[in-house]
């Protein structure tokens, strides 16, 4: 008595190949994903390309924490240290509005002196109540 009671045909044995090139396959294709965010991120150049990568691998069978990865790979983010800043920098936006606020702030020369718009010489400023 064998351990098989049955023949095996060349369908069986063709069965047999074809399962094992789809694990094959399988395995090649979960460690091709696996790995895109990883590598789209070193070739763009990523400031965090290895976060990227690791981001890839543990997302894997997760698929959420993999398309994270996968967006963050092609996000171009760039890394500012502020601890490099120069320490007088005007960080003010350029439109002169305030931070918080959102009122415009009075450029420095136009605080020293105040407008002069009447013939008069007094300021018409609303401040101080004229309006013309």
């Amino acid at each position: 008595m064998s351990l098989i009671d049955f023949e095996l045909d060349h369908y069986d044995y063709l069965t047999f190949v074809i399962l094992i090139l789809v694990v094959i396959a399988f395995f090649y294709v979960m460690v091709t994903l696996g790995g895109l965010p990883g590598k789209l991120a070193e070739k763009r150049n990523h400031p965090h390309a290895e976060s990227v990568k690791l981001g890839g691998w543990i997302g894997l069978f997760t698929v959420f924490p993999w398309i994270h990865a996968l967006i963050w790979a092609y996000h171009d983010s760039m890394t500012v240290d502020v601890r490099k800043l120069p320490k007088n920098t005007d960080m003010e936006p350029e439109d002169g509005t305030a931070r918080q606020g959102g009122e415009k702030l009075a450029p420095e020369a136009d605080a020293a002196e105040p407008p002069t718009n009447s013939p008069t010489g007094k300021s018409s400023s609303p401040e101080d109540g004229a309006h013309t």
